[in-house]
């Protein structure tokens, strides 16, 4: 199976941010690590914190999800920066999103010219144009255009 690469796991960790503790995300999920939604069952897991590196590997977990997501919906060829951008974005909204959105229709089209675009569809949460939203998206097109972001310049 085709994992994301390095590259693009630190962009999923980078815009998720760390935190050693639960807290709940914008989407109202209680949340900790990188982005790990903590289930019923996992509340005592994870009541005393999660160290940095345990919170990675966790990551490497969850982020299969999306890699397998991404695998199922998207039936053409990917260079390693489409492949990241479609799984952060995936990690980041669910494979339902990706599933029904256009941005798949276009990628699976071989309409990639488009797909920076319909990702900057994708920064509204609650009714609300997020900021950090914004600036993932346009981290993802980079990704997705070929162009490594850890090169990009700030």
């Amino acid at each position: 199976m085709r994992h994301v690469t390095e590259a693009g796991l630190n962009l999923i960790k980078r815009f998720e941010g760390f935190s050693p503790t639960i807290y709940i995300c914008p989407a109202g999920y209680p949340t900790i690590g990188y982005g790990h939604v903590v289930l019923a069952h996992e509340q005592d897991q994870f009541a005393a914190g999660i160290m940095q590196a345990d919170a990675t590997e966790l990551l490497r977990k969850d982020v299969r999800i999306a890699e397998r997501a991404v695998l199922r919906l998207i039936s053409v060829p990917l260079t390693a920066g489409q492949f990241d951008a479609l799984v952060s974005f995936t990690f980041n909204l669910g494979a339902g999103a990706l599933q029904r959105s256009t941005l798949r229709r276009k990628v699976n089209r071989g309409e990639h010219e488009h797909v920076p675009t319909e990702l900057m569809k994708w920064v509204w949460s609650n009714g609300k144009r997020l900021r950090g939203l914004i600036i993932r998206r346009r981290e993802e097109a980079f990704a997705y255009s070929e162009l490594r972001f850890e090169k990009r310049k700030r």
